[in-house]
């Protein structure tokens, strides 16, 4: 190691927490905006053996935060260039990139086990639950931290010390009513909703029984005729897009939706007795074609006209992918992506065709694209912030100074809290975590029940009660329900790296267990 490259942070830490940072092997999950600034952080102060994890691919919309990352490594492994740019700070770090998904088997218990604390750097809960799982199971620290906007937060979770990332439920997304959308929007994120997620996934997609599913949920005596009136209307959408790829396609379905749907919602007087009522809209025929131009200013709202003519010329476009696309694969189907020109022009344009109609101010393409992707810009200084403060807390981790340590939260200003006691409902935290080797090719699950779980004799765990054993929410075993038991487990699905979750019920509250079993196959 080069003393003199880190002689002012080994004079600041002290020599002998210094030395404690060449000893620490970290596992980095996430090389994206906060991975990025947290690598660069990590190499630069001290750390000897640092392993990332990351599955995605570099965009062109990653440049502008993600600064480890330039234009020719377009379509190239984050992870990879992530650790290739950040050795040019300090070659004499070891540094071992994963092209690949957290979740894969060889990233089991035993392999996270391997390593001195985690920090996560990733930008979705699926995820985030899963690597706090995995780091209860090997009982080893995970600082877990995320960004949005000029928000941010850095969390320890410490198995029997500090809650787990579970131990909070999360804020679910936000949903609309089905009537709302679909008769009286009153915002523009109702509009693109209702072009997100009805028309497009009506016109190309395949909604119809999730649709009635959602009017049928929310029938009551008081909106009865008002959904039927919803039923019919979509009925006659799936009626017109027999004539999709046609000649006059575009104008019928947008007098469909534009003008007779609204001409019928008008004729239920209950809707607009204390609303405004929606002015149908008129197809306009002949429009010229659009200069390129106009539609490269995403910041632009688009006239009337410049909507019409997107809306039939997005349309036309969609139509014929989804038809050569079924050409091969007739369950196909097209599927909404923010990034997808063609799909974001027709939300676009739709939604603003539907909110001038209801007196809703319209929005440019830009403003859409955040709406309907839920995207809260990306703040590069935001992950700074975050990125520093999760190499501060894990030097503290690793120096063992608990006492210090508090929850860092990032609004207008940095704050702390202190961080309460672990949820003792929590399902996650609250459970065993054992691993366990066993031939799933061999062993049956009246292996797993009698001889693991159930028997003393043989080293078993001798779980008193009626015990269930369920594997990614699916019910194997309970007393009521054995027919799986001379199964191999492998034949049941479990195979390296699954978790089988065993709960019992036992007379003595006391003696009411948890156990999550992480599987290697042996």
């Amino acid at each position: 190691m080069d003393s003199h490259r880190y002689l002012h942070i080994s004079t600041a830490l002290q020599k002998d927490r210094f030395g404690k940072l060449a000893k620490t092997r970290i596992l980095v999950v996430g090389a994206g905006g906060i991975g990025c600034e947290l690598l660069k952080n990590i190499v630069l102060t001290g750390f000897q053996d640092v392993h990332v994890v990351d599955l995605d691919t570099i965009d062109l919309s990653n440049l502008n935060r993600q600064f480890l990352f330039q234009r020719k490594h377009i379509k190239k492994s984050k992870a990879e260039v992530a650790c290739e740019t950040a050795s040019k700070f300090n070659p004499s770090v070891n540094l071992v990139p994963y092209h690949a998904s957290i979740y894969e088997s060889r990233f089991s218990v035993s392999w996270f086990a391997g390593f001195d604390i985690v920090l996560n750097a990733l930008d979705n809960v699926a995820a985030r639950r899963h690597v706090n799982m995995m780091c209860l199971a090997a009982n080893i620290p995970l600082v877990e931290s995320g960004t949005e906007g000029y928000n941010g937060q850095v969390t320890l979770h410490v198995k029997g010390k500090t809650p787990c990332y579970d131990c909070e439920p999360k804020p679910t997304r936000k949903t609309y009513p089905v009537c709302t959308i679909r008769s009286t929007p009153s915002e523009p994120i109702h509009c693109i909703v209702w072009a997100k997620s009805y028309l497009f996934n009506q016109l190309f997609g395949k909604s119809e029984d999730e649709e009635d599913e959602a009017i049928d949920g929310e029938t009551t005596a008081d909106n009865a005729k008002e959904i039927a009136e919803l039923k019919k209307e979509a009925e006659a959408l799936k009626r017109l897009k027999d004539a999709a790829g046609s000649d006059g396609y575009g104008k019928m379905v947008f007098e469909k939706v534009f003008t007779d749907d609204i001409n019928r919602l008008l004729g239920m007087e209950d809707l607009w007795k204390s609303r405004a009522r929606p002015t149908p809209l008129k197809f306009i025929p002949n429009l010229p074609e659009l200069a390129a131009h106009g539609l490269e200013l995403d910041q632009k709202v688009w006239t009337l006209e410049e909507n019409i003519r997107v809306f039939l010329d997005s349309l036309k476009t969609l139509t014929k992918r989804l038809h050569e696309a079924r050409a091969t694969d007739p369950d196909h189907s097209l599927v909404f992506d923010k990034d997808d020109e063609e799909t974001l022009n027709f939300v676009t344009a739709t939604a603003n065709l539907r909110s001038r109609i209801y007196g809703i101010e319209e929005k440019s393409r830009f403003t859409v694209k955040e709406m309907a992707g839920n995207i809260i810009p990306a703040i590069a200084t935001t992950n700074a912030i975050i990125a520093g403060t999760i190499v501060l807390t894990a030097l503290k981790v690793i120096d063992g100074t608990w006492s210090g340590y508090f929850n860092t939260y990032l609004n207008k200003t940095l704050h702390t809290e202190k961080f309460p006691k672990p949820n003792p409902f929590c399902a996650v935290c609250s459970a065993n975590y054992l691993n366990l080797k066993i031939d799933t090719e061999v062993a049956t699950l009246r292996t797993l029940v009698e001889v693991v779980l159930g028997g003393d004799a043989n080293g078993g765990l001798n779980i008193p009660g009626e015990l269930a054993v369920e594997e990614s929410g699916r019910l194997l075993y309970d007393v009521e329900f054995d027919d799986n038991l001379d199964s191999t487990l492998a034949s049941l699905g479990i195979r390296d790296s699954c978790r089988v979750r065993i709960t019992n019920e036992s007379d003595e509250e006391e003696k009411a267990v948890a156990v999550v079993l992480s599987i290697e196959h042996w």
